[in-house]
């Protein structure tokens, strides 16, 4: 009995955020700024049908995802009795009870802990309506599974890597951390036969397939990412460039873009090569640390990127829940700093973000407090991944090990 008044009660608060999150997605609560689920309503359900007639949509720039994506457009087709919005926004509340679930799930075995539950239960409303206003939900439910099935069967979490990156490309990097050895064979195994069976298939079903690349390729710099903050500063000196909605974005057009879309790609690339010599240099691993690396790396492709949407921070969220799930996790402080960036990005998009279009100070003040706390939380998570796995050299030229070895684990915990 004690333990189902416990389970009842660590329900509630996910029941009562998440009747917020419908209240607003319904319009039953009126938010200021642009209608966010008109991505839903209109851009989402004019793709389901292009998609119903056989092709993917290859005259439509905006469609900038991997061919996989068509299944999470189609996916309101399971609900024939809802119209298209409400059915969509029935799916994800499902993909966010199945996350807490998990999480819950994982909180009550040995080694784990129920903060992981908490982090969800607080990080999804932090964003407001954009969490249920975009298909990015339902890749973080793949993603989280992904990642605590790396324990035990690291083939299956190889899978859903590779099917989560044919949704949206970012969760193969959620095999960054898997131990070296079996593991990582199994895994990168399973990914490679999964991604390759999983793309034949999508181009076999359907034109254009690999489309999104070159409608990828030449998106610009998002005004609310890290290097759009030159630019707000910019705009402040005479700079001649200008804001317009392109390639399915609000991006900055004029002098200079080109300049700080390719300092991100840099970055971008900068990260990348310091998650290899981390790999390389690992020796420590607890069962926290494929978590660990997964939002570490995550962290490094959202902050770096030419476009910082706010459902990107919905990834950051799910990763920072199934890494503080770990007792021996090392990122309990960068998860708290993405909390606090999701909270902020709900000001920033969309209570304000006719601030952040037109510049003014309040628009770049909440953007600048938004990036600030990501790349506080990525350069602390890469320290504090990098000095608990890699070992350090001592005194007399040996290598001492990371951490003690009283915070180790069982990886199949």
């Amino acid at each position: 009995m004690k333990g189902a008044v416990g389970a009842g009660l660590s329900v509630a608060p996910w029941m009562l955020t998440r009747a917020l999150l419908l209240l607003w997605v319904f319009k039953v609560l009126l938010l200021p700024g642009p209608d966010v689920t008109s991505d839903v309503a209109v851009i989402y359900q004019g793709w389901s049908e292009v998609l119903k007639t056989g092709t993917y949509p290859l005259n439509d720039v905006t469609w900038q995802y991997p061919p996989a994506a068509a299944l999470a457009v189609l996916s309101p087709a399971l609900l024939p009795f809802l119209g298209y919005a409400p059915a969509f926004f029935v799916l994800a509340l499902v993909c966010d009870a199945a996350v807490y679930g998990l999480l819950l799930h994982a909180g009550r075995r040995p080694g784990k802990t129920s903060r992981g539950a908490w982090v969800w239960v607080v990080g999804v409303p932090l964003l407001g309506p954009t969490a249920y206003a975009r298909y990015d939900l339902m890749v973080t439910a793949v993603a989280v599974a992904a990642v605590f099935a790396i324990a035990r069967r690291p083939g299956l979490a190889g899978t859903l890597a590779a099917f989560g990156a044919l949704l949206k490309v970012w969760p193969l990097l959620l095999l960054a951390g898997v131990r070296p050895g079996t593991a990582t064979r199994r895994s990168w195994t399973g990914a490679v036969a999964a991604g390759v069976a999983l793309l034949l298939l999508c181009t076999a079903a359907m034109p254009g397939a690999l489309a999104f690349l070159s409608f990828q390729r030449d998106r610009g710099t998002e005004i609310e990412s890290l290097g759009a903050l030159a630019l707000h500063a910019a705009r402040y000196t005479g700079w001649e460039g200008r804001v317009q909605l392109n390639y399915g974005s609000v991006e900055f057009l004029g002098p200079y873009v080109p300049l700080v879309s390719a300092a991100a790609l840099v970055l971008t690339a900068l990260g990348f090569c310091w998650l290899v010599v981390w790999r390389l240099r690992a020796r420590d691993f607890t069962a926290a640390t494929p978590a660990d690396a997964a939002l570490t790396a995550v962290l490094l492709f959202v902050t770096t990127s030419r476009v910082i949407s706010p459902q990107y921070l919905i990834w950051l969220v799910g990763l920072a829940a199934v890494a503080l799930a770990f007792r021996s996790s090392r990122m309990a402080l960068p998860g708290c700093l993405v909390l606090a960036a999701t909270g902020v990005t709900f000001l920033e998009f969309p209570v304000w973000f006719e601030h952040v279009v037109v510049g003014d100070p309040r628009g770049v003040a909440v953007l600048a407090v938004r990036n600030a706390l990501l790349v506080a939380a990525t350069l602390l998570a890469c320290h504090r991944l990098w000095t608990g796995t890699v070992p350090r050299a001592t005194g007399d030229g040996r290598r001492a090990t990371a951490r003690p070895t009283r915070d180790k684990e069982p990886l199949a915990s």
